[in-house]
């Protein structure tokens, strides 16, 4: 059944800018995307690099007794990062009982490990949504958005599998850095289009994650969020990947939901997820773009 979800949710990714294509295009466009896997320099080079500002204060924030004043203090350094803090914590996901307009305040709402995230989807955001033209200019939109929502779906399946929240959340945004840098690929290949069979998605879906993972590596993300990317589907991955792997699949089932394609009793949500996965389904509808 994940197949089939992955299969379904590629084929509303592309539905504006996919084309049948011949087995010999397809398989043209997957060589180039694993090539890239086997050359990080080259490939990292195609997405931008996470802001040298966030990586320190991420780093910062790996201290689990830093205190209120002192998250304060490395955030009050840049003051895009302080709106970003005290709007998200004026988010309905937080709701606050009355605004928040200080930046102590907002640091105490979010706590380290919602500072944490908000970080992290603020250095990846740029990678994902990033200013290319044709294709991966047309999905990016819902590309972020999945990332974001899968990002949010794994941290949430975290603690049951015994994996770590921050780094599953990790895990969900960075994932998809490959897959943008795939459709590139395609629609240099295609001229202006990608093929749009939802089995030459799964294979791009597979080709993706492998570069998502060779590029965290080059980037020194931690060993366990790079591990996790690559593992994901494979038979007793660890825990963090299993926990992706989950967030995934809620995501997309999320954006396939929103978008109409499915009904929420389709089979992918009645007998594809339990019934905490079914209730973070439904919390991810609450997310803001």
């Amino acid at each position: 059944m994940a197949a089939e979800v992955d299969a379904a949710f590629y084929r509303w990714l592309v539905a504006s800018s996919g084309t049948t294509a011949s087995p010999e295009l397809e398989q043209q466009v997957l060589d180039r995307v694993r090539g890239l896997a086997d050359d990080p320099e080259n490939a990292s080079g195609l997405v931008p690099r996470v802001p040298e500002l966030v990586s320190q204060l991420l780093g910062a924030l790996s201290d689990e007794n830093i205190s209120t004043a002192a998250l304060s203090a490395e955030v009050g350094r840049d003051l895009v990062l302080v709106a970003e803090v005290i709007r998200e914590a004026n988010s309905a996901y937080y709701r606050p009982a009355k605004p928040i307009e200080t930046l102590e305040g907002a640091v105490t709402m979010l706590g380290l490990n919602g500072l944490r995230m908000l970080l992290a989807r603020i250095a990846i955001r740029p990678l994902v949504r990033v200013k290319v033209q044709g294709v991966a200019r047309q999905v990016a939109p819902n590309v972020w958005r999945h990332s974001e929502r899968c990002a949010f779906a794994a941290s949430v399946m975290a603690p049951g599998l015994s994996a770590g929240v921050f780094e599953s959340y990790l895990a969900g945004l960075m994932q998809n850095v490959g897959l943008q840098v795939a459709f590139q690929v395609a629609d240099r290949i295609c001229e202006g289009k990608v093929p749009r069979a939802g089995s030459f998605g799964l294979e791009l879906f597979a080709a993706s994650r492998r570069l998502s993972s060779v590029i965290a590596q080059h980037w020194d993300f931690p060993p366990e969020v790079v591990e996790a990317i690559a593992c994901v589907g494979e038979a007793d991955a660890p825990h963090l990947a299993q926990a992706l792997a989950q967030g995934d699949r809620i995501a997309k089932l999320r954006l396939l939901l929103d978008a109409g394609v499915i009904e929420p009793e389709d089979s992918f949500v009645s007998a594809g997820l339990n019934g905490f996965q079914r209730r973070c389904l439904g919390k991810l509808a609450e997310l803001a773009d």
